[in-house]
C-alpha cells in the first residue's frame, strides 16, 4: 500500500478557528476558484482566541455591504451600483466594483464581535468564546488517610 502525505493547508484557508477535517473536505469539493478570487481577503490571528478577516472592498461604501452571521457561517455580500458609472467615459477601468458574495465557515463557538472599514479594507473581528461548561477543568486528586490505630496492648 502506497502511503502519501497530504498538505491540507489550502483547504483550511477559508475556515476560521475550525479543525473538523471532514467538513473542510466537503467544503473544498464545492469550491469555485473563479468566484473565490474576488474580493481578495486575509485571515489574521489577532490573539489567542481572536481572529480578523480583512477584505479589500475598494469602491464600496459602508452601506453597500451586508454582513450576516449564522450559527457556523459568515456571509459578506455587496451589490454593484451601476448608476455611479452611467454617463462616465473611461480610458482604463481597473477598479472592480462588481457584486460579490463571500462565505466563511466558522468553528463552533466563534462569534462575530464587530466590523469596521478603514482605507478600503473591511475588517470583521471574530472571537472564540468557549462556554465554561465545555472548558477543561482541573480535577484535584484527594488522598484518603486511614486513621492510625494506637496499640492499646503496649500501654
Amino acid at each position: 500500500m502506497d502511503m502519501r502525505t497530504f498538505d491540507l493547508t489550502p483547504l483550511l484557508r477559508s475556515s476560521v478557528g475550525f479543525d473538523r477535517l471532514q467538513h473542510a473536505l466537503e467544503t473544498a469539493q464545492r469550491v469555485d476558484h473563479a468566484a473565490n478570487a474576488y474580493p481578495p481577503y486575509d485571515i489574521e490571528v489577532s490573539g489567542e482566541d481572536s481572529y480578523r478577516i480583512s477584505l479589500a472592498v475598494a469602491g464600496f461604501a459602508q452601506d453597500d455591504i451586508e454582513i450576516t452571521a449564522n450559527e457556523n457561517s459568515l456571509e459578506i455580500a455587496a451589490l454593484a451600483k451601476t448608476d455611479e458609472t452611467e454617463g462616465k467615459e473611461y480610458l482604463h477601468r481597473g477598479i472592480a466594483r462588481r457584486a460579490f458574495e463571500r462565505r466563511f465557515e466558522l468553528a463552533d463557538h466563534v462569534k462575530v464581535v464587530g466590523a469596521s472599514m478603514e482605507n478600503g479594507l473591511l475588517n470583521v473581528d471574530l472571537v472564540r468564546e468557549i462556554p465554561q461548561s465545555l472548558k477543561p477543568r482541573k480535577i484535584e486528586i484527594s488522598t484518603q488517610t486511614t486513621p492510625t490505630l494506637e496499640n492499646k496492648d503496649a500501654a
